[in-house]
C-alpha cells in the first residue's frame, strides 16, 4: 500500500509560479516511476509529466520550458515547478506512482487544485 498526498496549489496570476509536492508513505518498496497529470472540468486527464527512480524525465509539450519535474528518493517526494504558468494550466493536478516501467500507474494522490487567473 503507498499512500500519494499532493500540496502546494493555490491561485497564481499568469506567468507566476508554484511549486507541487507528493509525499508518498506506508509501504518500504520502492517506487520505479512517478507521475504529474492534470485534469480541469469538461476535459480529460492529461499527462503532464513523468520521472524513473533513475531521475530519468519526460514532459508534455504543453509544458516543456516551462513545467520541471523532479524526486527526491531519500524524502519519498515528488515536485513539479511550474513557471510562466498560463490560465490553460488551470485545473487539479494529481500525482502517481508505479512499481515497474511496464505497469500502469497504481497509485494516486487526491489531487491539488491550481488556479491561474488575474
Amino acid at each position: 500500500q503507498v499512500q500519494l498526498v499532493e500540496s502546494g496549489g493555490g491561485l497564481v496570476q499568469p506567468g507566476g509560479s508554484l511549486r507541487l509536492s507528493c509525499t508518498a508513505s506506508g509501504s518500504r518498496a520502492s517506487i520505479y516511476k512517478m507521475a504529474w497529470y492534470r485534469q480541469a472540468p469538461g476535459n480529460q486527464r492529461e499527462w503532464v509529466a513523468s520521472i524513473t527512480s533513475a531521475y530519468s524525465t519526460n514532459h508534455a509539450e504543453s509544458v516543456k520550458g516551462r513545467f520541471t519535474i523532479s524526486r527526491d528518493n531519500a524524502k519519498n517526494t515528488l515536485y513539479l515547478q511550474m513557471n510562466s504558468l498560463k490560465a490553460e494550466d488551470t485545473a487539479a493536478y494529481y500525482c502517481a506512482a508505479g512499481r515497474t516501467n511496464y505497469e500502469n500507474y497504481t497509485y494516486w494522490g487526491q489531487g491539488t487544485q491550481v488556479t491561474v487567473s488575474s
